[in-house]
């Protein structure tokens, strides 16, 4: 068929900051351009430290001295010196002199830029992993760009990959299950643009698109000597998609909030999508966070009744046809016709990439909300915590902790115990108060009296098993409508929350905080201490100590480690690192840890003009605060993953060119270059070593 491009597109609109309309589309269904669906009277933090500060009538000089000198513990497992609801992290950085870097960090900086590449160090290398459309299980065919069909699809990589996540199958890492999310589809670049109507999708072309999103794991093998990591044939490669069966596990299995025409019992989805960011678990299995579920589903305007209105509008739903049009080929994504359906997604999954024939899970115990990610850091008492954002303007960050106990170890029996700890524990949503009086936090980002913007936070108890902990709310609904059971508590409303991660060495919670444009708005949230400046559309990093160190515990102490943006730019802060030697970043969306405990951030939307980019910091010492882009990313494209191990870096390069709007003119060629049209792609980078042997990540 053949169609007049200038007529194919659907009307996006603007949006503002370094993220193009189309994939503000395609990604989150436009998510920024409507009101954000947070509109319950819950206190803002600014509210809750006026009620503080009142209370106190005012924070003595001297207390606010000692907490910045360091009164919160080091995570050694010792008790704090004073209560966690007056206590600060300690870092120890004074930032002297700057001299050898960090060890992990020492390599020349890449520059902000534009260009249609991978831009990488001196003295590095690099490699695409997989592309979209290359094969992952046995019989996928040759990738066609113009004549694609589902059944190839569901055999090849799909597209826009996000998380990836790296597990060793040997001491040394030479061979690896990669595990990658594949979050979402871009239909109007996927096709040629005289194959493609979006108005008129055919039902094969929208079959494709179910069979590029979900995830893929693959087998890979780093070359000790080379340093590349290449996908090789194996019984463990395995694509699972939107008509993989999931098993629904967690005190909201069976619900009747589950319950369609096609699964009576509530017990069985099938696919997964949106699938954000995620994280691999001590045991060896992968967590998975669907996110922008809603943007899927055709015909909110044809639902009356007001409670089940009011739950969807909570969760972004609105409209009649979806953008994808869905609808018209299956009755599932009809909310006319199944009403429940949108209840099954929004949840975290776990997937066993050991086990090519097991049946994944979605675990309802960890609520239902656009969850970004999901990480786990064990106890004091050997109960699992589980860290997650709910990616959107004014959201929460939440925790759950498990009942039962980790049993150490990767093998069968140790998967399949550790995977049940998430079925059965309590959930809580987090409340962030300042120390600054709230006159000092005046949403243009400048620094409080005390030198940073910090304070000490709890968590709020929702629901723990069939017991819930909020009023009006049945422990079932606390699981399957969290958003607005943690509506009705003191949670703190954050400038979307996403990936969140605890540091391996010393044992602090990291969460990155995208942005929000809307804070500080005429009738939207003000700025406060954890979210301090309006219009925020750089975002920040948060950094947290539970009490005690112990991630069970339901207090804590937390600090900004970044105000993002311009160095020259008085609104940011770099941990108190000297600005003018920092890289500038924007938009921090995913975070990791290196083996040394340095933060790597990647970034998705960079608000500066520049491509997006790979970022360490190191958080301890006198460098603590000290950015530096290890790389940046093609014209058009998210940095998503990111794995960092002391040989190899792995990115996943999302939407690149998707600032053109369609396939017809493309903006970028990456990464095969000529006329190619532009693949989403998982990237190696490695250091070149001595006599050509593959050097360590980030030292000299």
């Amino acid at each position: 068929m053949s169609f007049e491009p200038g007529r194919l597109l659907p009307l996006f609109a603007p949006h503002a900051g370094g993220r193009s309309s189309v994939t503000c589309e395609y990604r989150c269904g436009n998510a920024c351009a409507h009101p954000e669906p947070n509109t319950s009277d819950n206190e803002y933090f600014g509210d809750v430290v006026k009620d503080v500060v009142s209370r106190r009538g005012a924070l003595k000089a001297g207390a606010v001295m000692a907490a910045a000198a360091g009164g919160f513990a080091a995570l050694s497992g010792t008790a704090a010196a004073s209560p966690a609801t007056e206590a600060h992290i300690a870092t120890g950085s004074s930032h002297p002199k700057p001299g050898r870097p960090v060890p992990g960090t020492d390599f020349d900086v890449v520059p902000p830029n534009k260009l249609d590449v991978v831009s990488i160090p001196q003295g590095y290398e690099q490699s695409v992993v997989i592309r979209w459309g290359d094969g992952v299980e046995a019989g996928a065919p040759k990738f066609d760009f113009a004549k694609q069909t589902a059944a190839a699809q569901a055999k090849q990589f799909g597209y826009n990959n996000d998380f990836v996540g790296l597990i060793p199958q040997d001491p040394l890492g030479i061979r690896n299950l990669l595990v990658v999310n594949h979050e979402y589809t871009t239909e109007i670049h996927m096709f040629p643009v005289d194959q493609y109507d979006p108005a008129n999708p055919t039902e094969e072309q929208v079959k494709i698109a179910w069979a590029a999103h979900g995830m893929s794991v693959v087998q890979t093998f780093r070359d000790p000597v080379r340093g590349a990591l290449r996908a090789v044939p194996s019984k463990y490669n395995r694509r699972i998609t939107l008509n993989t069966e999931f098993e629904v596990r967690g005190h909201a299995a069976g619900s009747k909030y589950l319950k369609t025409s096609a699964d009576p019992t509530g017990r069985k989805v099938f696919g997964t999508q949106n699938n954000c960011s995620g994280g691999v678990t001590p045991w060896g299995t992968v967590l998975s966070g669907e996110e922008n579920f809603n943007q899927y589903f055709a015909n909110t305007n044809s639902v009356t009744d007001p409670i089940a209105l009011a739950r969807l509008k909570r969760y972004g739903f609105s409209g009649a046809a979806s953008t994808r049009k869905w609808e018209r080929f299956d009755k599932r994504w009809d909310l006319a016709k199944e009403p429940n359906e949108p209840n099954r997604f929004g949840w975290v999954v776990e997937i066993d990439p050991n086990d090519p024939d097991s049946k994944p899970i979605k675990h309802t115990a960890l609520g239902r909300f656009k969850h970004e990610a999901a990480n786990i850091k064990i106890a004091k008492d050997g109960s699992v915590a589980v860290y997650m954002g709910d990616d959107e303007r004014f959201d929460y960050i939440y925790k759950y902790v498990s009942k039962g106990k980790y049993k150490p170890g990767q093998s069968a029996l140790a998967r399949r115990h550790n995977s049940a700890l998430l079925d059965d524990g309590t959930l809580y949503v987090a409340k962030f108060t300042g120390d600054s009086p709230a006159g000092e936090i005046d949403g243009t980002g400048k620094l409080p009296a005390d030198g940073e913007f910090d304070g000490v936070g709890e968590w709020i108890p929702l629901a723990s098993g069939n017991k819930s902990f909020v009023d009006g709310f049945t422990a079932e609904e606390v699981y399957v409508f969290t958003r607005q059971a943690a509506d009705k508590t003191a949670a703190t409303k954050m400038d979307r929350p996403e990936d969140i991660e605890p540091n391996p060495v010393n044992g602090r919670i990291y969460a990155a905080l995208t942005n929000n444009t809307d804070r500080g708005a005429a009738g939207k949230g003000a700025a406060d201490e954890a979210n301090p400046r309006n219009a925020n559309k750089n975002g920040h990093i948060l950094e947290w100590e539970e009490d005690r160190g112990d991630s069970a515990s339901t207090k804590f102490s937390w600090r900004l480690l970044l105000v993002c943006g311009d160095p020259k730019a008085a609104d940011t802060y770099f941990g108190g690192f000297p600005k003018e030697q920092v890289s500038p970043i924007s938009c921090p969306d995913n975070v990791a840890f290196d083996s040394r405990g340095n933060l790597w951030i990647s970034t998705d939307g960079n608000a500066l003009g520049a491509n997006d980019g790979l970022f360490s910091v190191p958080v301890e010492g006198p460098e603590r605060g000290k950015v530096k882009q290890f790389l940046s990313v093609p014209v058009g494209a998210e940095t998503c993953g990111p794995v960092v191990t002391d040989h190899l870096v792995l990115v996943a390069v999302q939407h690149p060119g998707e600032n053109a709007v369609n396939s017809g003119n493309p903006t970028s060629h990456w990464p095969d270059g000529g006329t190619s049209q532009p693949r989403p792609a998982i990237v190696s980078v490695w250091k070149k070593g001595p006599w050509g042997l593959v050097g360590r990540i980030g030292i000299r």
